[in-house]
């Protein structure tokens, strides 16, 4: 079955949502109580639906599969993302992806059967501040509180020399595991012998500190 997405909440961010993965070849039912959302968004989608999203009848009437991946934006309203999430766990639906304005709604939602909560504003804060901070990270993804794999811009100093040159490992203490050429998107997993160019990037994993220190 091919994969579908439904994204219930039609503001800034599900809209935005429904249209990245609508352009990326992805089924996505988008549904909304408002008329002028579903009018933003259906040009947008495999199919907009004006509904409301409370009502458990109308959502049972949508047909909803387990394998179905669902995301709910209701800006901050807690309790009508509480109600949602709980009438997709009684459809056993296994993936309900929750929007939440901060870690209190977080906490709650992760209870009553979110598989994942996100914080929109918090997750931007943060890579703005990791901008600031460390500018030759381009992109980031958090594995634990202190390790995170990385995209980061090569230093001036980097570039013509390989990776044995750089001692990444002995003098960072972390690990290349793939390049990626930012004019061909073309990736090279794990690279050994390599001279380092400046279209590239390098993807690397290791202590979040350990990384701020390559300047």
């Amino acid at each position: 079955m091919k994969k579908r997405v439904v994204v219930i909440g039609i503001g800034i961010f599900g809209f935005n949502i429904v249209k990245e993965l609508y352009e990326n070849g992805i089924e996505v039912i988008a549904i909304d109580k408002k008329r002028e959302s579903i009018q933003q968004v259906k040009d947008y989608c495999t199919k907009a639906v004006l509904a409301d999203g409370l009502d458990k009848d109308i959502i049972e009437s949508i047909g909803f599969h387990e394998d179905d991946i669902v995301i709910v934006s209701f800006g901050e309203d807690l309790a009508a993302s509480t109600l949602i999430t709980l009438h997709l766990k009684q459809l056993k639906i296994k993936n309900i992806i929750v929007k939440a304005p901060n870690m209190e709604h977080k906490l709650v939602l992760e209870k009553v059967g979110a598989t994942e909560v996100i914080i929109p504003e918090k997750e931007m804060a943060s890579k703005i501040a990791k901008g600031i901070l460390s500018p030759n990270v381009l992109d980031y993804i958090p594995l634990t509180e202190d390790y995170m794999i990385c995209e980061i811009a090569p230093p001036a100093g980097f570039i013509g020399k390989t990776l044995a040159d750089v001692h990444l490992r002995s003098k960072y203490h972390i690990d290349v595991i793939a390049i990626r050429d930012t004019l061909t998107d073309k990736i090279q997993m794990v690279p050994t012998h390599y001279t380092i160019k400046d279209s590239e990037v390098l993807v690397v994993i290791g202590k979040t500190k350990d990384i701020d220190q390559i300047k």
